[in-house]
């Protein structure tokens, strides 16, 4: 499938060179600054959403591997932690340098692997650089430190310290953008790291190991195993040379992690799924919800924690706005990721397809419309096959919020829309969820849109736009969605310890035991 002799400026031979890499060159383990295969010799495969063909072979970790990978992370943190903060940020611009210039086979193997649309993928990749040159301004001037004194007599200070190695527990849909997001921070912050990218996605981690070898980190500060969640992950979350854990993924999966970290006390962040709703009041700026809405949950295609995939619109312009929502949707061009007029791809694997497709059987069975959509996407916008591949029409349903539609996540391109009457209304039913990571509002009375920022039960709330992400500000939800903040300083209470020390300025006063 070739498009034209550049793709979105990116050399077909690029395209071609990547191809030719992940059938050739295994995705390996990065321990201690040697790419190794498993002690097993085993490898497993991963499938290109397009087709289902095999894409390429990753080594397939295990127990032997973690403690490898920890124990070279757990030597290295003695001498990292201690690393200057100036040379910290160093390594970090430098390491962002790189991803800038392999950005092209970077954005490439993204695409072919996880299925997301070329034009997703380079903004990512850009995020990714921007996580490590942000945070590398961080390494030097985040560290806290404030000082106590008491009277003449004591001064008491406080600051921040490395804690450890991290272990950093990745998702399928965005593996590059969401794996630096967590491993930037925790090297700034003088801690090292263990990823455990997601198998369904194993690609770019073990090219993000070779943009640290380029950049020559010191051996053990980034180390990678791959494998699966029941045994690579599973051995991460169990090791006990590892006390912090960052997992992106599943309610589920957090729960099974929370489980399996308490039992060596370990310190968790946890981002974790969402049923976020989009509330659009009658008085909106109806044109930008409407691009905000649409975009907002199908781009991804679909396969985001922050999807507004619950449109809750006034019942006074319900139809209408529907409608609109409708005619959008099935003018959506569903293709091959690395066409650059696609906008939705085909989801990560057969076995997320069908769990996806299954929703929408759930959804029918329940009473809910289908409108557009549900259905397997078998011609691209252009006319092409896609029946071998993972494609699925963008699809909108009306509904109520009791339907399971509504109250589980899909984590696809699927839609629920259901009206309310005032405010009240629309607070109650955007609440009535066990999730709580984000919310948007469309409204232009400011006053009705900031009472709601407050009482919806959202870790993040968007006012009359779509999820646009500032580094510095805290991300993170509420109820099933989560219990930690990441992003600038809040990234301190994770990464790092906080230490008093308290010295006398004049000796103190001690009882005298035993005298």
């Amino acid at each position: 499938m070739r498009y034209a002799d550049a793709v979105a400026g990116i050399p077909w031979e690029t395209i071609e060179a990547v191809r030719r890499r992940l059938q050739e060159k295994p995705a390996l383990h990065f321990i201690k600054g040697e790419f190794l295969p498993s002690e097993s010799g085993e490898t497993f495969p991963s499938l290109d959403p397009a087709s289902n063909e095999v894409l390429g072979h990753a080594a397939r970790g295990g127990e032997r591997e973690v403690d490898r990978a920890a124990r070279a992370a757990h030597e290295a943190f003695a001498t990292w932690s201690r690393t200057k903060a100036k040379e910290r940020k160093r390594y970090l611009l430098k390491v962002a340098e790189l991803i800038e210039k392999h950005a092209d086979e970077l954005a490439v193997m993204e695409c072919l692997d996880a299925g997301q649309v070329l034009r997703i993928v380079r903004a990512q990749v850009a995020r990714a650089a921007e996580n490590f040159a942000f945070y590398a301004e961080y390494a030097e001037h985040a560290m806290e430190d404030r000082t106590y004194p008491v009277d003449r007599d004591w001064l008491y200070y406080a600051l921040r310290v490395p804690v450890g190695p991290v272990g950093i527990i990745t998702p399928w849909n965005a593996p590059l953008m969401l794996s630096t997001w967590r491993i930037a921070p925790a090297l700034a912050f003088g801690d090292t790291v263990v990823l455990k990218p997601a198998e369904w996605s194993p690609f770019t981690a073990s090219k993000l190991a070779e943009i640290f070898q380029e950049a020559d980190l010191p051996p053990g500060v980034f180390n990678l195993v791959q494998g699966f969640g029941e045994e690579a992950g599973a051995a991460l979350v169990a090791h006990p040379l590892v006390p912090l854990i960052t997992l992106t993924g599943e309610t589920e999966t957090g729960k099974v992690v929370m489980q399996n970290a308490a039992r060596h006390l370990k310190r968790l962040s946890l981002e974790l799924g969402g049923k976020s709703p989009a509330l659009v009041f009658a008085d909106a700026d109806l044109e930008r919800a409407l691009d905000a809405v649409v975009f907002q949950i199908y781009s991804f295609n679909g396969e985001r924690c922050t999807a507004s995939s619950r449109l809750l619109v006034e019942e006074g312009i319900f139809e209408e706005f529907v409608a609109k929502v409708a005619e959008r949707a099935r003018a959506i061009r569903v293709g091959h990721p690395l066409d650059p007029e696609t906008e939705v791809g085909p989801l990560i694997h057969p076995e997320h397809l069908e769990r996806v497709l299954g929703y929408v059987r759930v959804g029918l069975e329940e009473g809910a419309r289908l409108l557009v959509g549900g259905r397997r996407a078998t011609r691209s916008f252009r006319g092409e096959d896609l029946s071998q591949g993972n494609y699925l029409e963008p699809t909108l349903f009306v509904g109520e919020n009791h339907m399971r539609i509504a109250q589980e996540e899909i984590f696809g391109p699927v839609l629920l829309a259901i009206p309310f009457k005032d405010k009240e209304d629309a607070l109650r039913k955007a609440n009535d969820t066990k999730y709580g990571l984000a919310a948007y509002v469309f409204t232009k009375d400011l006053e009705r849109a900031h009472r709601l920022a407050l009482e919806l039960e959202a870790g993040m709330v968007y006012l009359n736009s779509h999820n646009v992400r500032h580094l510095p500000t805290p991300f993170g939800g509420v109820k099933a969605s989560g219990d930690r903040r990441e992003g600038g300083f809040y990234a301190l209470e994770f990464y790092t310890d906080l230490k008093s020390v308290a010295l006398p300025l004049r000796p103190p006063h001690i009882p005298r035991f035993g005298k």
